[in-house]
């Protein structure tokens, strides 16, 4: 699973169980975030959780970042037996919204900023998966 938490929404993608490919699942609004993961961990079994790690051009830290460490925090907590994996997160918005164009996606769908952090997460989950092959 991979999470692109945002302040207002959060884009959540999984994979498939034999982490062939990515898929965007849903995006939930931050405040409910917990109840979501809750309920989707009853009915699915996850062994890892990438949360992206929003950095600027520097390299220095994002401002949200000190609200993602604390969900990550809380969530290592609730869920220890899940690894966590912090990954950089950089480009996936602006590359979630190539891709929307690329696929042809009319301006006004493009404007649905669920559906960015949805393909944010899975280009995310995708990048995970692919520097982490044999």
């Amino acid at each position: 699973m991979a999470i692109d938490y945002g302040g207002k929404r959060t884009g959540i993608a999984v994979t498939d169980e034999m982490q062939i490919i990515a898929s965007g699942l849903t995006t939930v609004d931050t405040k409910s975030l917990f109840s979501f993961l809750e309920d989707y961990f009853k009915k699915e079994m996850v062994s890892k959780i990438i949360v992206g790690d929003p950095k600027r051009l520097n390299n220095e830290a994002s401002t949200i970042a000190a609200e993602i460490n604390k969900f990550v925090e809380k969530l290592s907590e609730l869920y220890p037996q899940i690894e966590i994996i912090r990954m950089d997160e950089r480009f996936t918005s602006k590359i979630a919204f190539q891709t929307m164009i690329d696929g042809g996606l009319k301006k006004k769908q493009r404007q649905n900023k669920a559906l960015v952090d949805e393909i944010a997460a899975t280009i995310l989950l995708q990048d995970y998966m692919s520097s982490n092959r044999f």
